[in-house]
């Protein structure tokens, strides 16, 4: 009997700690260190709903927008400039994320000591235990709704993009390349696959050049938190999701360090214009050395000093008068 009652004991113990902890985990888990939070975020303007074409570079699938200020049907236009401003739902401690995961901790403790979902809280009032399911319903609907919105977004926001942008990879005549320079092509182009120019928007190798440039500048502000620098790098919707993670960071106590950055292999996968706004959408394969460290000590928590590869979808957008501007990291599947 004294066992039993003990082992019991000892469980509730275990219960509440997992219990209170949980909302952290999920927070931490959802969040990979490197620029853009393993992520995908931004937007595309009329095509932020619609999937890039594969190349060589990255051939399989790309994940849909994590984050995005994009509604459906919607272009850049407007989303690029929207305020910086966190999400309902944002993995820097959104209200609607905080709260649910605070029902889901407390519907755990109401289980396992045996007062049901929202035993925990139903003693305090069964008003309140009211108010508290029908809250959770509410999310789980809104959560439905909203995924069954992205579902089927894509082929409504493309409907509606400009009739002379046709989608598609340009045929590239370096398919394959990484690393090492092309013949003739100069050292500023890294691993970059030139398209035959039969994307609506000509992408030359000045801009290539600018891909490449950016693609470490903008790592280096990142390890720098140097927002200051990110907001010349990138739009204000993309800096926005930055000061969210890094906030992140400084409230883990972390820092986050991406060093050796190498563009091994890349190919445009579809570029266009919509009003004033040149966009291109490009598949990136580099090398870089991802740690991330505590602040105080400078011991490395996660990540390491070895270097490894990553392969995402960058895309860029730029208006008259100025130069390109990251506006989109997307994931690969």
């Amino acid at each position: 009997m004294t066992f039993s009652l003990r082992s019991r004991n000892l469980f509730k113990t275990i219960a509440v700690v997992l219990a209170l902890a949980l909302p952290t985990a999920l927070a931490i888990s959802s969040a990979d260190a490197r620029v853009g939070g393993g992520m995908s975020s931004g937007s595309r303007g009329s095509r932020t709903y619609s999937a890039p074409p594969s190349t060589t570079t990255a051939p399989g699938s790309t994940s849909q927008f994590n984050r995005t200020y994009t509604q459906p049907g919607a272009g850049m236009n407007s989303a690029a400039t929207a305020p910086a401003r966190g999400g309902l739902f944002g993995r820097a401690g959104g209200f609607m994320g905080g709260l649910a995961a605070g029902f889901l901790g407390a519907g755990l403790l109401g289980m396992l000591f045996g007062g049901g979902l929202f035993g925990g809280l139903g003693g305090l009032s069964s008003i309140l235990g009211l108010i508290i399911q029908i809250a959770l319903v509410v999310l789980v609907v809104r959560l439905a709704m909203s995924w069954w919105q992205r579902r089927h977004a894509p082929r409504t926001a493309y409907a509606n993009a400009d009739a002379g942008a046709a989608p598609g990879p340009q045929t590239n005549y370096r398919s394959g390349l990484a690393g090492g320079l092309g013949s003739g092509l100069g050292s500023g182009l890294g691993g970059f696959g030139f398209g035959a120019n039969n994307a609506p928007l000509e992408i030359k190798p000045d801009d290539y050049e600018a891909f490449e440039r950016l693609l470490g500048e903008i790592q280096a502000a990142w390890s720098n938190e140097d927002v200051a620098k990110l907001h010349t790098l990138a739009t204000p919707e993309m800096v926005s999701y930055f000061e969210q993670d890094l906030a992140q960071n400084r409230a883990r106590n972390v820092v986050n360090k991406i060093t050796n950055v190498k563009l091994l292999q890349g190919d445009l996968a579809e570029a266009w214009r919509e009003g004033e706004t040149d966009y291109a959408t490009v598949a990136l394969r580099f090398a870089l050395t991802d740690k991330t460290a505590d602040r105080n000590t400078g011991a490395i928590v996660a990540g390491s000093e070895q270097p490894g590869e990553a392969t995402e979808i960058w895309t860029f957008a730029r208006r008259p008068g100025t130069g390109w501007e990251l506006s989109a990291i997307q994931q690969t599947n």
